[in-house]
């Protein structure tokens, strides 16, 4: 008796990761759609994976393992040899640290029996840290409602999803094309994507997630991912060289009227994820990471750069000029409300970032702050900075933080100015007020002692990060800025017991390990809220209405 054909062949790439590699086969197994075939694709590992993976192919015919003969180094070679061996007429791909939702298959498939015209469908990303169990969606406004893309050029933004695993392909579509994953390069996903949607002649988009990405932002140095190695200058280079090679074949493909939104994507998506890590990089690793990417920056037109954010525009300026520490300030500052230690004028009175003049048109374009430094009208927008200097443990969780204030725009006052920290956690916040004494125009100084025990929290407990806040008052209008801390300062632990009846959290006050280095608070429930914390969500779901209801109804008999 002949054997049906699979559906859709699933494949998993594995390389020494034994231990995650069951979790990824079992999503598959899971899918909805049963008849599937799932090839457990093995870039020679050297650990147990070889084994685990022989079990799982035992217990489930489905499961083929293959195991290439040396190994590779990325992920392009295990997936093309599993693509040679598929049998279905769909492939979809996963990696062996991420999953697949139960639906997936299912969801995908569908929508390309639907429509015999499609060549690719795509779906929504689930982000999950796997410190944390935060759940985000990678670029969530591109996956917002249901419809068929007839040519990347009609929707040139999808550029910014340049993965490979949340995408079903029509197999004929790959093999009539020659479409394989590139050897011998890191980030091949980018470049195989950017094929694909413009070989595509049409493909369909769904709003449904159809992959699980895990992120361990903390992982072991040596098994972190490719795109988790951003400190690595080899890293850097592998990003770059994957953009030129985009950038041919956009042209070599008749597409380059797509590269204006590829550039944009680069800079926009790529670059600023290196950037937003220079407050945490040494001056020898920037100096590198400039001379590995300025080259390349040199040859985007302006238009990319006008495209950006005012704070990432100065950034990106500042390495190109060679000010590699103003650099590494500025990026403290990126996505957030915070101006730079000093600014510049010229002789027309416009306004620059930084310490001294741009030394070209060019640069004076991009580091021209004139329009953020507004007036008085608009003082929420004000180009003020709030640094900690120096964090000081005391008694009864309290903590004290020493804070200088720049004001390079000169918007507050020549005397004292009044100042407020605020920290919320879940249940209104603590606000604390002091002064911050006028040391020399446009920089001030003060200090504030917080009390971590009299932030109010709920009945329930509160397990969580949080970011403490500074806000200055003038003339009835408010400036609210995050509170950058020292980069490098030993975590402190309290454990504090607040309220009626009594509740523990284990708090603790660090920097944070991310982006600009804010200060961060975090809380952890201790004591027996620990012990009833898995049975919080359902009792939220369950009390929660009730509690809301009864709030609504006592506010209308108060009135």
């Amino acid at each position: 008796m002949a054997l049906t054909a699979p559906d859709v062949t699933l494949v998993v790439i594995v390389y020494n990761d034994a231990e995650r590699l069951p979790r990824a086969v079992e999503s598959l197994r899971r899918q909805t759609v049963r008849n599937v075939e799932i090839i457990i694709s093995d870039d020679h590992s050297t650990d147990s994976t070889p084994t685990v993976a022989c079990e799982l192919a035992r217990r489930d015919h489905r499961i083929t393992y293959i195991r290439l003969p040396r190994n590779s180094g990325g992920c392009s070679a295990p997936r093309n040899a599993a693509v040679e061996r598929a049998h279905a007429p769909f492939l979809m791909f996963l990696d062996s640290d991420d999953e697949l939702p139960p639906d997936a298959c299912r969801v995908l498939l569908e929508a390309l029996r639907a429509d015999d015209r499609l060549d690719f469908a795509m779906g929504a990303v689930e982000r999950v840290r796997t410190d944390s169990g935060t759940v985000s969606h990678w670029h969530p406004h591109l996956f917002t409602e249901r419809r068929t893309v007839h040519g990347i050029e009609e929707h040139p933004r999808l550029l910014f999803d340049h993965l490979s695993t949340n995408k079903m392909y029509r197999k004929e579509f790959l093999d009539r094309h020659h479409l394989r994953f590139p050897l011998g390069i890191h980030y091949e996903d980018q470049l195989f994507s950017t094929q694909a949607y413009c070989l595509a002649d049409s493909f369909t988009i769904v709003p449904d997630p159809v992959y699980r990405w895990y992120l361990s932002p903390y992982e072991a140095a040596e098994a972190l991912s490719i795109s988790n190695q951003r400190h690595r200058i080899e890293n850097v280079r592998d990003r770059v060289h994957v953009a030129r090679l985009v950038d041919e074949f956009l042209a070599r493909s008749g597409h380059v009227g797509i590269k204006p939104d590829k550039d944009y994507k680069f800079l926009k998506h790529d670059f600023r994820m290196y950037t937003g890590d220079l407050p945490h990089r040494g001056p020898d690793w920037i100096r590198l990471f400039a001379d590995a990417t300025c080259p390349y920056l040199d040859t985007l037109p302006p238009e990319a750069f006008e495209r950006l954010p005012r704070d990432q525009r100065v950034c990106i300026q500042l390495l190109r000029s060679g000010r590699y520490e103003e650099a590494r300030l500025a990026a403290r500052g990126l996505g957030r409300p915070v101006g730079p230690r000093e600014v510049v004028k010229d002789g027309s009175g416009k306004v620059y970032w930084g310490s001294e003049l741009p030394d070209g048109p060019s640069a004076a374009r991009e580091l021209d702050v004139t329009d953020m430094a507004l007036g008085a009208h608009a003082f929420h927008h004000a180009l003020l900075r709030h640094e900690i200097t120096s964090i000081e443990p005391l008694p009864e969780a309290k903590v004290r933080l020493s804070i200088r204030t720049f004001d390079p725009v000169l918007h507050l006052p020549m005397g004292p100015v009044a100042a407020t920290v605020h920290l919320a956690a879940a249940l209104g916040r603590l606000s604390t007020s002091f002064r911050l004494e006028l040391i020399r125009p446009g920089l001030y100084e003060g200090a504030v002692t917080l009390d971590l025990s009299a932030v109010p929290l709920p009945l329930h407990g509160f397990s969580g990060a949080r970011h403490p806040v500074l806000s200055i008052g003038r003339h009835r209008r408010y400036h609210t800025g995050p509170l950058l801390a020292p980069l490098s300062f030993p975590a402190f632990h309290r454990l504090v017991t607040q309220g009626r009846p009594a509740s523990e959290h284990l708090v603790t006050v660090e920097p944070e390990g991310r982006g600009s280095g804010r200060l961060q608070v975090v809380w952890q429930r201790s004591g027996l809220l620990a012990t009833a914390e898995p049975y919080l969500p359902a009792l939220r779901r369950t009390v929660g209405p009730r509690l809301k209801r009864t709030r609504a109804l006592m506010r209308s008999l108060v009135r």
